[in-house]
């Protein structure tokens, strides 16, 4: 898979039931081109979720594995499907290259420059930095500065009210969580609520 045809926003699903997934993929219907999906190797049966969300909606819809912090977390997401792994940590170049080798994208997590220079270095795709309201929107425009342009994704507290400000300080990317959702329209799996919450963020940075 190339990086350009990775999109700007990562929805993160972590923790939620097969149900849950289930009404978060639907909401999905038509925006697919927008979002990216993320299930975090640290949620019960994730292996399992990405392979059925793939069989399911993988033509339509890039569905990839988070919290990818180890080598075996690596393999299992990468068989399970993944088109992607995510991490908040930095990536050998070992796993970068196994990443490479199946054609999933890598975004490891840094902070710093140069973990940024390192991660790029080996090879990463897209690094991520993380907690991204920690640094501050300012520190995408500032990091870049020596570094030049960089695919930089934003992970960490992005809600709807900031996103676009770390966008316009050159965050190519974000990563969105419980920010991206009303948690009790996930729980009840209301798959028209979950939708207009999409269709909202992407106002947002319009």
């Amino acid at each position: 898979m190339k990086v350009t045809a990775y999109p700007k926003y990562t929805i993160i699903v972590r923790g939620y039931s097969d149900d849950e997934v289930t009404a978060i993929l639907a909401a999905m219907e038509g925006l697919e081109s927008h979002f990216a999906v993320e299930i975090t190797m640290n949620t019960p049966g994730a292996a399992a979720m990405i392979k059925a969300a793939n069989k399911q909606l993988g033509d339509k819809l890039i569905i990839g594995a988070g919290t990818v912090i180890s080598w075996e977390a690596e393999v299992a997401a990468i068989r399970a499907g993944a088109k992607f792994i995510l991490s908040a940590c930095t990536f050998s170049r070992e796993m970068i290259a196994y990443a490479k080798a199946h054609d999933v994208i890598t975004v490891p997590g840094v902070m710093t420059p140069s973990e940024v220079s390192q991660q790029l270095e080996y090879g990463a795709d897209i690094v991520k930095i993380f907690p991204a309201t920690t640094v501050g929107p300012k520190y995408f425009k500032d990091i870049q500065a020596p570094l030049g342009k960089l695919r930089l994704m934003a992970v960490g507290g992005i809600s709807k009210e900031n996103i676009k400000t770390f966008m316009t300080n050159g965050a190519s990317y974000v990563g969105i969580g419980s920010g991206a959702f009303n948690q009790a329209d996930i729980h009840n799996r209301d798959v028209s609520k979950l939708h207009q919450s999409l269709l909202e963020l992407l106002s947002e940075t319009k």
